[in-house]
């Protein structure tokens, strides 16, 4: 067996992956998005520019050529339209080009899913050229900006009237013209605001039927003004007949979408009018949060994952019986990272079983909604979903973030 994954340099993932095909015994070549002359191909990489898909499609396929292969999966957002054009240029299984661009592209999603009736908020494709008071007159409060291709809600803001509005739009536009600073005018999305709260579902996708892995709550009110996720919770804790509507909204959403293989990452809110999606992936979950999950066997959902791409047999579905959770450490101001003290005792609290703070010390880091990360991660398991939030709680209270003053970010409020 041999599997291609897609990746950037900065991904997460990659460990897991990796540790995961080695205990299955697949063979792993790594395509990174860099220049091909970085990469180092005697080791199991290649360089591959995601930006190019003809020099990133030549890459992959004289790879194949010379070690053929059976999967080809992206590690998170950043490949999966790549995965999939190459896929379907291999004749390897995955979801269509078409799919992984509606998974991709918010505008895109937010029109299929409407057009199958499948609930999500009403929405308007903008760009920054558009009159910022004229727009802003037209809308219905509150809204919410996003850009159409960013994730982990960057770029995502809240507005409750006109003059928000146009401040949260001058501020989006110009993270826009930072990430792509060519002179074009950047398209973003404007949609109503779900109140509710909201959850997050894994599971894996076969054929087009949708295999719940797991649904996470959200204990922390998402309300805006930004978006920043914190705290993950498995299994939920919301009744059974809610937690089999969202499942069943989630997959009424993949189907409109064209997903029909391979992981599949959703978030929804739910309030009186039942679930509404909120955003559907063609890919695992984020960060470093797969590592909360665990399956029958000690198994991983990175193996599921290269289970199924590779056609092997899948028999442990099923997650553990004990609750699991993390918390996605938040950063609460720009600057440098100096230090971050109290890992120790943040570790000994019961229940925590680990803290990898992620952010690199010396370098400069930034909050939502501009920045794109976090300060790093913090690990708990227990009997119940309510002894893991309380333990996490108790871990991060311990931390102290020491962030000094750099010179002054290109954003600002």
């Amino acid at each position: 067996m041999h599997v291609m994954l897609l990746m950037t340099a900065q991904t997460y993932r990659a460990e897991s992956f990796l540790a995961a095909a080695a205990r299955l015994g697949i063979a792993v070549t790594a395509a990174i998005d860099m220049p091909s002359r970085l990469a180092q191909p005697g080791n199991g990489t290649i360089g591959v520019d995601f930006h190019d898909p003809a020099q990133a499609m030549h890459a992959i396929c004289a790879c194949a050529e010379q070690h053929p292969l059976n999967a080809i999966i992206s590690v998170d957002d950043s490949g999966s339209l790549l995965a999939a054009q190459a896929s379907s240029a291999l004749g390897l299984p995955h979801n269509s080009v078409a799919a992984a661009e509606a998974a991709r592209d918010k505008y895109r999603m937010r029109t299929l899913l409407a057009r199958d009736g499948v609930p999500s908020p009403p929405f308007r494709r903008c760009s920054t050229d558009d009159d910022p008071h004229t727009l802003a007159a037209q809308l219905t409060y509150p809204c919410v900006l996003k850009p159409l291709r960013r994730s982990g809600s960057q770029g995502v803001m809240r507005a409750d009237d006109p003059a928000q509005f146009r401040a949260a739009m001058a501020r989006l536009a110009r993270l826009l013209h930072t990430l792509d600073p060519t002179p074009e005018p950047q398209p973003f999305l404007v949609e109503h605001f779900i109140p509710g709260v909201e959850v997050a579902l894994e599971g894996l996708l076969d054929h087009g039927w949708l295999h719940v892995l797991a649904l996470f709550d959200k204990p922390d009110p998402l309300d805006g003004p930004f978006f920043e996720e914190t705290i993950y919770l498995t299994p939920s804790r919301l009744p059974d007949p809610v937690q089999a509507a969202i499942a069943d909204c989630a997959a009424r959403a993949a189907a409109a979408l064209g997903l029909r293989e391979g992981p599949m990452h959703a978030e929804l809110r739910i309030n009186a009018a039942g679930p509404w999606i909120v955003e559907v992936a063609g890919r695992s979950i984020g960060g470093l949060c797969a590592k909360t999950l665990r399956f029958s066997s000690d198994v991983s959902l990175e193996e599921l994952i290269l289970r199924q791409a590779c056609g092997l047999p899948i028999t442990m579905r099923d997650r553990e019986q004990r609750a699991g959770g993390v918390m996605m450490i938040p950063i609460p101001a720009a600057g440098l990272l100096k230090r971050v003290t109290g890992v120790a005792a943040a570790e000994a609290v019961p229940g925590i079983e680990e803290i990898q703070i992620t952010a690199s010390l010396n370098y400069p880091i930034i909050p939502l909604p501009e920045g794109d990360s976090y300060l790093g991660f913090i690990f708990a398991r227990g009997e119940t979903p309510d002894a893991v939030e309380a333990a996490l709680r108790a871990a991060h209270r311990l931390l102290e973030i020491v962030i000094a003053p750099s010179i002054p970010l290109v954003y600002s409020g």
